[in-house]
This record gives C-alpha cells, structure tokens and sequence, in this order.
C-alpha cells in the first residue's frame, strides 16, 4: 500500500548489514547511507516515541505527521545531501537521587530524533557484532536483570571473592569528541553517516537562552548517545579488560557493566589490587574519572560454614539493588539481591507527593495509579529473594495513600476500618516477583508439556 512503512525490507537492510559486520569483523565498512531510503526514514520515525517532550523548535509529533511524507521525504533528502542541520539539544535538569541533585538531559527536535533513529539502527547492526558479553545497557534484547544475573552467577562461582565497583563521574557530559571518533573510524567510515553524527556532536546544549558548545560529551535524552557511550566504553574498558587484563590475571575475573555503571569479580584479592591501582590510569587517558564516592574495592568472601548467624559481613550495590551474603531456607550461604536502601526511600517519596497531589481525585481514579505504581516497581524490583522488600514497598503505600485521603477533609475522617472496608472495594494489587527465576523455570516448563 502506497505510504505504509515495509519494517521486513528494512529488516532485511539490517540483517545484511549485521551479516557483513559479523563475517568481517576487521572491515571498515564505509558504504553504509545508501540503505537509508525514505522507507528507512519511515519506519525509524515508526519506531521514534511521540509522546516526549519538545525540543528548541516547540515542533510536536502530532505537527510532524500533518505533512508526514513530505516532512520525511525532506529530511531524506537533506540526510544524503548533507544539508542537514543538526538544532542543539534543549536541557532541562531532572532530580536526581534524594532530590539534592539534579541530572542534565538533552531533548531533540522531534525530527532530530527521528534522524538519529535512522542512524541508530545502521550503527546498532554494526556494532551489535562486536559489542562483548559483558556489556548490557542500551542494548536490544538486553535488560539490567540479565546484568544482575550475571553477576549473581560470577559470585557464586567464586565464592565472592573481591569486588570492585565503580562508577563514572559525569560520563556523557566528558566524553571526548577526538576520542569517540577516534573509536568510530575503526568500525565505520561512510561520510554521511559519520558527518552526521560530527554534526550532532558539535550541535550543542540550548540552556537559558544561551547554546554552549563544546568538545566533550554527548547529552543524554538523545536517541544517539547512549550507542556513542557504549562505542566509547567498548574501547577504553570492555576490550581492554577483556583482552589486555584478563589474560595478565592469576585467578578468574568477570565484568559486568551497564552504561557507566560496572562491577568487576575477582577470585584473587592480588588482582584486584593490581587492577584497582591500574584502573583511574586507563581513564584518566581517555579523560575520564571515576567518582571517588561510588566507587571502590572490597572484600565480598562467602561466610565460613560454622559462621553464626543468617547475614554475611559485606554488601555492596549495583542497579539498584543491595547485594549481601545470606542463608537459604537449606542453610547453605547464597548471594541474595534486594532494593536498595536509598531506592526504596526514592520510591516512597515519589508516592507520597504524588497522593498528596492527587488526594482529591475520585478514589477509584487513585486506587488505578497506585496499582499502576505498585506494578511498575515490581517490574523492576521483583526478583527472586527480595519479596521481603517489596512487601515492605506495598505495606508503605498503603500506610501513605490513608494518610493523605484522612487529610481530604477535616470532617470525615479515613481510620483504618474505613480504610480497610475501602480497600475491599479497590483493591491493589499483592506485590509480584514479576522476574523471579520459580515462575521462569515454571513457564518452561509449562511450555515443554505444551509442545
């Protein structure tokens, strides 16, 4: 049908793409624009989110489509051409943590962002066949429970053994242009593709009214950066320590990273140290630092056998989520995972303003938000062995949303029997281990007596 987008010929276009980078991995590809058609364009702009925030333009998606063919149709044209001008990127700061801080994010004109899809996908078929193992963020198919996982795994391999944890100070704001493009021509050379992304890297940050540009970084919120950020961290972590470090090591070693946040496993505590002393060197190389707060060395051994007690000495965090030494209903000494501390006093927080905010919508309106919170956390918190701190996570919502519907007025007022009665009519929903490795392995097997 005349325009409709055709995602298996662009499929196809990316299949033989990711063909030719697997079976050459030591090609510099330098023909790559050509696949980018305006059917290319088409179903990046598919893929391209319509709900977010604006750019420099004010330009919403639902303006964009009015004149959809011709608004891609040009685009295309000005891609290949060359004439494309890149807009600077809005930024606005969004809280970060306690609230103390605040995070940079830079937002794209919509068709900006549509642009940057269609590169992303050229470039994420290329580099898909490099990127290692132990990288996991910002990758298709890959989630931060798989990096738990793998990490979860490593430990309990090793019997613990030394972490070092680390966490990169400013990233995608540091990052060096020379660098980057550095990483980028050996892999690809195509001058369109590569004057584009110059021309993203050198569009700047509009900010108050002022665009600053500078020779470092890549403003998160752009569909671009975080593929630029995973090219730049292959290079300067992942395949040196895979390639150079490892073999150099006198016992085993894992990698996890996921964006800018990673944890390296040692078996021997010699090796971490020698890493440890080695590692601010190799980064302050490629102009990089990391935080001296948030990252660290320290000894996560398995607790002897004899040990009293159901705890070990030592945690430590990674995503999001509390790693500790605890013993299973068999009493043998298991790595466990549960929410962070800080995370779930972040997650209360945010359900506190937000029934303060909305304790005078319709009750039933309420009751679907907090449900629809109460799923969105297990979504992510609910693991295998942390059904302890979800618990607590639902318990405390409920204990919150009473609270601000007693403050609706000063009249009548919500005391826990009325609650209760309440809750009997608008009920939430029980907190779920959504990634819990029973309900996997029942699914299997579910699936197996299906065939």
């Amino acid at each position: 049908m005349a325009g409709t987008s055709r995602p298996t010929t662009v499929s196809t276009k990316l299949q033989r793409i990711a063909e030719l980078a697997r079976t050459a991995p030591t090609m510099v590809l330098t023909t790559l624009a050509h696949h980018v058609d305006v059917e290319f364009i088409r179903e990046a702009y598919r893929r391209t989110r319509k709900g977010g925030a604006t750019g420099v333009d004010g330009r919403t998606a639902a303006e964009y489509a009015r004149n959809l063919e011709e608004n891609l149709q040009g685009l295309h044209e000005r891609f290949m051409a060359g004439t494309y001008r890149a807009p600077p990127v809005r930024r606005v700061h969004i809280p970060k943590g306690d609230g103390s801080k605040t995070r940079p994010i830079g937002i794209p004109t919509f068709e900006d962002k549509v642009l940057q899809r269609a590169v992303h996908m050229v470039l994420e078929a290329v580099y898909e066949q490099d990127f290692l193992d132990c990288s996991h963020g910002f990758r298709r198919g890959r989630k931060p429970h798989d990096a738990l996982g793998v990490l979860r795994t490593a430990l309990m391999d090793f019997g613990g053994g030394w972490v070092l944890e680390a966490d990169i100070s400013g990233f995608f704001d540091r990052l060096t242009h020379r660098h980057l493009r550095e990483f980028l021509d050996q892999r690809v050379r195509d001058g369109v593709l590569r004057r584009t992304v110059d021309k993203w890297l050198k569009a700047g940050v509009w900010e108050d009214g002022v665009v600053k540009i500078s020779d470092t970084g890549s403003p998160q919120g752009g569909v671009i950066s975080p593929l630029l950020a995973n090219v730049y961290l292959h290079e300067v972590l992942d395949k040196w320590f895979e390639f150079e470090i490892k073999p150099r090591l006198e016992g085993r070693a894992t990698l996890v990273r996921y964006a800018d946040d990673f944890v390296i496993v040692f078996s021997s505590e010699r090796d971490a140290r020698r890493v440890w002393d080695v590692l601010p060197k190799r980064f302050g190389k490629y102009s990089l630092d990391l935080h001296p707060e948030k990252s660290g060395l320290r000894s996560f051994g398995r607790p002897p056998r004899d040990q009293r007690g159901g705890r070990g000495p030592g945690t430590f965090g990674f995503l999001g989520f509390t790693h500790y030494w605890a013993r299973s209903r068999k009493g043998a000494w298991v790595v466990k995972q549960k929410t962070d501390c800080s995370r779930l006093a972040r997650a209360l927080r945010a359900v506190n303003t937000w029934c303060r905010v909305h304790r005078h919508r319709p009750v039933a309106e309420q009751a679907r938000g907090l449900a629809a919170k109460i799923r969105g956390h297990c979504g992510y918190y609910g693991i295998t062995g942390n059904s302890v701190a979800l618990g607590a996570y639902a318990y405390r919502l409920r204990r919150i949303w009473r609270k601000w519907l007693d403050r609706r007025s000063h009249k009548t007022r919500m005391n826990w029997k009325k609650f209760n009665r309440l809750l009997e009519r608008y009920p939430l929903p029980a907190p779920v281990a959504v990634h819990s490795s029973l309900r996997r392995s029942e699914g299997v097997s579910l699936r197996s007596r299906m065939r």
